[in-house]
């Protein structure tokens, strides 16, 4: 719990660790529902082994899973766990070879691993665990800071495995935030309060006095009682400061006295919130008093988790049919055009929102056919529509689009009177034959192939890559297609997004036209958040 909540704190500093400096960085966004998911299944009953809960863990994850992050996020507790089995009790080593086996179950899933991921992390960091417990089998401090040591140290060597990474001057997302779901481990194990713990860049005051309490648990006090003290008296040296801590102590406990006679800011939980800020005035002026309810908080929780009532397996009304299809999509337009090419099952999701493991799941379940097709249509949903595949007792086939144009070949190619395995390849096909190019904006400095691109800056990407950078939208459009149309094209398709006019997107079509008059140009709404424009070309 400790873990995922340092990695939702930090959410957003893990999803600006993009290589490609575009507002769709989702790896923080990804992993950290991933980890809000595991903790809903450890939630919803209490644990008395660790095993059990370890294998809550694991099947909390992979139910939401999200994104390449998320799915191997949750193959590293799968891992985990199953290394746990039979396990009431987890000791330094074990709790090695569990990190050991979680990277090599991980290392599995991917049929391509690249070295300078959060693979590479996770198992450096396991494999300096292993070693550092098999030296002292019964030091838990000693093993938590091997790790994390372990893994600030690898973190750093990643931009040196992938030259993508050095050219952005990023660490790896991934390892990142790996590493802020183990300094929440630390905290815990230390008996640290995590609100306390740093976000990897400077906070200001007032994110520096967010609390986390672990809920799980029986409260001792009810109440959270924050402040800041300054201008001590005169009289007040640093004995007075020492007192003030045990004074805390006897009533209450988690006390925190950050600072010095400066300043200084105190936590503490109590049944007596008068009496700590009676303790701080006697000190000299306080200011910022924060008191939460820690009871409240826990009921809230606790109804907020609560399990919900078993549903019956979802079955499709209607007889069972021979194929059919389920697509992702990320806007209004292309949730029209998968259904008009009779899609049976409509996932939203796309760029900075991939649907779970689970989600996936659920619309194949309420597709009653023999032989099923999945759509991704996003290059990060591929991983997690393989894992929704294997866990369906139907032939399931993903046809891996990276993007909504691949998919939409991909649909107009299926035919109803062919094999299974002959509309797999035909989709296949057609959905590579595309090429794509896609307009958006830069939210950082940055230079790639040297294109030196500013923020706020409007940049194309031909196939995933930066080919042009400029001010204008209908120019880097333009300039990008020069790098993606050749003669043996014959057709553009225009999709534009959700910030982009009819009028707009009609002139583009327009000066497309005219630039490739060997083509014929089609625009339409995609109503796609983030990207202009996402242009096919066929």
């Amino acid at each position: 719990m400790a873990g995922a909540a340092l990695l939702e704190k930090n959410r957003e500093l893990v999803d600006a660790l993009n290589v490609f400096p575009v507002p769709d960085g989702d790896t923080g966004t990804n992993m950290s529902l991933t980890m809000q998911s595991a903790i809903r299944e450890i939630n919803s009953k209490e644990f008395l082994r660790a095993d059990e809960a370890a294998g809550a863990l694991s099947k909390g994850a992979l139910k939401g899973a999200r994104g390449n992050s998320g799915v191997i996020t949750s193959q590293l507790f799968r891992g985990f766990a199953k290394a746990l089995k039979g396990v009431e009790k987890i000791t330094p080593v074990q709790f090695a070879e569990a990190l050991c086996k979680g990277a090599e179950v991980a290392y599995k899933a991917v049929m391509k691993p690249k070295e300078g991921t959060i693979l590479t992390v996770a198992r450096v960091v396991a494999e300096d665990a292993m070693k550092q417990a098999q030296k002292d089998p019964d030091d838990y401090d000693a093993l938590i800071s091997v790790m994390l040591k372990s893994g600030e140290a690898i973190l750093k060597k990643t931009p040196d495995m992938l030259p993508a990474l050095k050219q952005a001057g990023v660490v790896d997302s991934g390892g990142r935030g790996l590493l802020f779901i183990y300094q929440g481990y630390a905290a815990v194990l230390r008996g640290e309060d995590i609100s306390l713990i740093g976000s990897g860049e400077e906070q200001d005051a007032e994110n520096q006095t967010d609390d986390w309490h672990d809920l799980s648990r029986e409260l001792t006090y009810t109440y959270c009682v924050q402040f800041e003290l300054t201008r001590f008296r005169d009289d007040c040296d640093e004995h007075d400061l020492d007192s003030f801590r045990r004074r805390l102590n006897r009533i209450g406990d988690c006390v925190q006295v950050q600072g010095d006679l400066s300043g200084a800011t105190v936590h503490v939980h109590t049944d007596n919130p008068g009496s700590a800020l009676e303790y701080g005035v006697e000190m000299g002026e306080i200011i910022h008093v924060q008191i939460d309810n820690l009871a409240e908080m826990k009921r809230a929780l606790e109804a907020e988790n609560a399990p919900a009532p078993e549903a019956e397996e979802e079955v499709p009304a209607g007889p069972e049919k021979e194929f059919g299809m389920v697509a992702i999509s990320m806007g209004s337009g292309f949730t029209s055009f998968f259904q008009d090419l009779n899609v049976d099952q409509i996932v939203e999701g796309g760029q900075t929102m991939n649907p779970s493991v689970d989600d996936i799941l659920h619309a194949m379940n309420r597709v009653n056919a023999e032989h099923i097709f999945i759509l991704p249509n996003n290059g990060n949903i591929i991983f997690a529509a393989n894992q929704a595949a294997k866990m369906s007792s139907r032939d399931v086939k993903v046809v891996p689009t990276k993007n909504v144009a691949m998919g939409i070949a991909a649909a107009i190619a299926f035919q109803g009177d062919q094999s299974a395995e002959d509309n797999f390849a035909r989709m296949c096909e057609a959905a590579e034959h595309v090429k794509t190019a896609t307009v958006t904006y830069a939210i950082r400095d940055s230079e790639f192939n040297g294109i030196e691109i500013k923020e706020g800056d409007i940049i194309g990407l031909h196939n995933g890559q930066i080919e042009f950078s400029g001010s204008d939208i209908d120019h880097v459009a333009l300039e990008t297609m020069r790098n993606v149309v050749t003669d043996e094209d014959e057709l553009i398709t225009v999709y534009y997004g959700a910030d982009v006019t009819e009028e707009a997107a009609a002139s583009l079509a327009e000066q497309l036209g005219e630039e490739y008059p060997e083509c014929d140009v089609e625009y339409h709404c995609g109503g796609q958040p983030l990207y202009y424009y996402l242009i096919s070309v066929e």
